[in-house]
């Protein structure tokens, strides 16, 4: 074949507060023809997540920096369209971080072949990829979760928090998830089956909220948020409780440093647990993750949205929806 050109979204300028379509560019770039030992890739779908925000600012941290004017990248799943490479066949579909462009080169490190019998493939992405991970090692390993435990969910019919809720109640948990809308509410409580979900923004005393849905407190706290959820988790907290730190949303675009909980010493009073996890550093449960979400999609235990976003171009707007809440369960763009 010959040579291909690629859409692709590039870094224009590092975001100052919520990122704007003007910090992104489209460009297209030509790819040469394929070698022996190289795939071409046409990506299918590419995933949207809130930690790239922390990519797009120049600073060291656990992954490198997105660079000005060079493409980004994210989790992505595609197809083989062509092949000089023994370990990989046309028509195979692999999941990458090569997401962000709508075809890439690869001498196949990197890949993992995906089976689209067991799931539509951009399940990938969310219940049956990282994002799912997320959620299983953060809720089992991370927050001990024991059976008949009481467990609170913020960002609950978000990509993650979706999973986290459904994992908890597949454990016989009490489970109740805020969430930033009547409809995503509604979805938590008929379609994923938790006992109690509320709308954060129409509450007018979200730590009153969470008391009155814990009375008899919280085991389990997973963090998605930040600033008065946690405060609320911190009111409520039993004593040697687990608090979950996956993320906290409400505060990646920040200015100006927000000043921290004012509940903190009660982690010392209740003799909590508050621990921060990188998914990456928990791959050696891939093997535990892969075999119970697997069962469970194929029992139809786990439920599961997506907001899909037509077109590489409307990538950006994808990626800022997520800071306004406009996504219900994983935000994906169809390429």
């Amino acid at each position: 074949m010959t040579s291909i050109t690629s859409k692709e979204i590039r870094l224009k300028n590092r975001p100052q507060g919520l990122p704007a379509k003007s910090d992104f560019e489209l460009a297209e770039a030509a790819l040469p023809a394929i070698k022996d030992g190289e795939i071409l890739v046409q990506n299918m779908y590419m995933s949207v997540d809130p930690y790239m925000r922390g990519r797009m600012y120049d600073r060291k941290s656990y992954v490198p920096p997105f660079q000005i004017g060079k493409p980004l990248e994210g989790g992505c799943v595609g197809q083989v369209i062509e092949s000089k490479n023994e370990g990989f066949n046309v028509g195979d579909y692999v999941l990458s971080m090569l997401g962000w462009r709508q075809y890439f080169v690869s001498g196949g490190d990197g890949l993992t072949k995906v089976d689209p019998s067991l799931a539509p493939v951009q399940a990938y992405l969310g219940a049956l990829g990282m994002t799912g991970m997320t959620a299983y090692v953060g809720l089992l390993h991370i927050g001990e979760l024991k059976e008949g435990q009481t467990v609170f969910v913020s960002a609950a019919a978000g990509a993650v928090g979706s999973m986290v809720c459904q994992i908890a109640r597949l454990k016989g948990c009490y489970v109740v998830g805020s969430a930033g809308s009547d409809e995503k509410v509604a979805w938590l409580v008929e379609e994923a089956g938790i006992d109690a979900a509320f709308n954060y923004q129409t509450t007018d005393n979200v730590i009153a909220e969470v008391g009155r849905h814990f009375p008899k407190g919280i085991d389990v706290y997973f963090e998605n948020v930040g600033g008065v959820h946690l405060e609320a988790a911190l009111e409520h907290m039993n004593p040697g409780g687990h608090i979950v730190m996956c993320g906290m949303i409400s505060m990646y675009n920040d200015v100006n440093p927000v000043p921290g909980p004012v509940r903190m010493p009660y982690i010392i009073q209740k003799k909590l647990t508050m621990r921060g996890f990188i998914v990456m550093d928990h791959f050696d449960k891939l093997g535990p993750f892969f075999g119970d979400m697997g069962k469970w999609v194929a029992e139809g235990k786990i439920k599961w949205r997506e907001t899909i976003i037509d077109g590489i171009e409307n990538a950006p707007e994808a990626f800022i929806g997520l800071f306004k809440g406009e996504n219900l369960g994983k935000m994906i763009v169809k390429l």
